[in-house]
């Protein structure tokens, strides 16, 4: 169970209250907040984070401040991002996305920073060890080999897929691991994976024209910043070639999309709010151990599926934790 659950349970306001009169009788905290997506794409995460520190006691202009600063999915604007936060000199930087944990590690080893979304902690140079973090670094990793593994899965079952694209940012270190990921897992399959880079609008344009002539048999779609931000056109670029395609985030099911499975990521950034709780209540980044994922959610769109001219198989069906009709 965790912990403000327990507490948001156990005894009601009794337990409550000490913790938010805590909060409210300290000097504001400054916030910084650094994410490779934009402030659209990211608002209904950001909202759980925000709610998650609000249970925790944590009030926008009562007892803390964000300084928030967007990359809008270009990550060459990222390392100034974090520069820029640092000479804020806030009490805490969360960074979401590889590229932000990246530059704020090499931008500050004293401000104490909590990251989220980050594809292998350690193969990405973010932390040294998993359970001893060090430093000032620590957070929640969204890396879960069998998960990325568990895309490939689901689309060759779903689609009988031999040739599969993935569409990902190719400056994204972290979706590098992921395509590796996939390309090992495929060799165990027989599929073949290729890397479809794009690194803004117009990349995902001419990807899709390209299509027209050398057609895969099915998409996987990476969430990064690049991606989230461009997630109507890459929706409606897959509907257009009548493609069977997996996302690795449900809001691009939402969208119209055929199928994700990817972290809850309400709850994921909910586990980030409680490391920025600990840390600001005093607590040193390197006493607690970077978290993994362990909750996932498979989405399928019924909708969709008809629009292309697919059946889904029943086992698609039976495995989905929701349907959309």
């Amino acid at each position: 169970m965790r912990r403000r659950d327990f507490l948001g349970g156990a005894a009601g306001a009794g337990l409550a209250w000490p913790r938010i009169a805590w909060a409210q009788s300290s000097k504001p905290k400054r916030l910084g907040l650094l994410n490779g997506g934009t402030p659209a794409g990211t608002r209904e995460r950001d909202k759980c984070f925000q709610d998650a520190l609000r249970q925790l006691g944590w009030i926008e202009g009562q007892n803390v401040v964000f300084e928030s600063r967007w990359a809008n999915g270009n990550t060459a604007r990222v390392p100034g991002l974090a520069a820029e936060l640092v000479r804020l000199s806030p009490d805490l930087i969360m960074t979401s996305g590889t590229p932000s944990a990246q530059a704020m590690r090499r931008a500050t080893q004293d401000i104490p920073v909590v990251f989220n979304m980050v594809s292998d902690p350690v193969a990405s140079g973010v932390v040294t060890n998993l359970a001893r973090p060090e430093g000032n670094i620590t957070g929640v990793s969204n890396f879960f080999p069998a998960m990325i593994g568990k895309l490939l899965e689901l689309i060759e079952t779903a689609s009988s897929a031999r040739r599969i694209a993935v569409i990902h940012d190719p400056t994204n270190a972290g979706k590098q691991l992921d395509v590796r990921t996939l390309q090992d897992s495929a060799k165990a399959m027989g599929v073949t994976i290729e890397p479809l880079p794009v690194r803004n609008g117009q990349d995902i344009e001419t990807a899709f024209k390209a299509m027209t002539t050398n057609r895969p048999d099915a998409l996987i779609v990476l969430v990064d910043g690049v991606t989230l931000n461009h997630g109507k056109e890459i929706v409606h670029g897959v509907a257009e070639q009548r493609l069977p395609a997996i996302y690795q985030e449900r809001t691009f099911v939402e969208l119209g999309g055929l199928m994700s499975y990817a972290l809850n990521y309400c709850q994921h950034f909910g586990r980030a709010a409680d490391y920025v709780d600990k840390i600001l209540k005093g607590a040193k980044p390197s006493s607690l151990p970077v978290e993994q994922p362990s909750t996932f959610q498979f989405v399928v769109n019924l909708k969709a599926a008809k629009a292309i001219g697919i059946t889904l198989p029943a086992k698609i069906l039976a495995f989905a934790d929701d349907v959309i009709e």
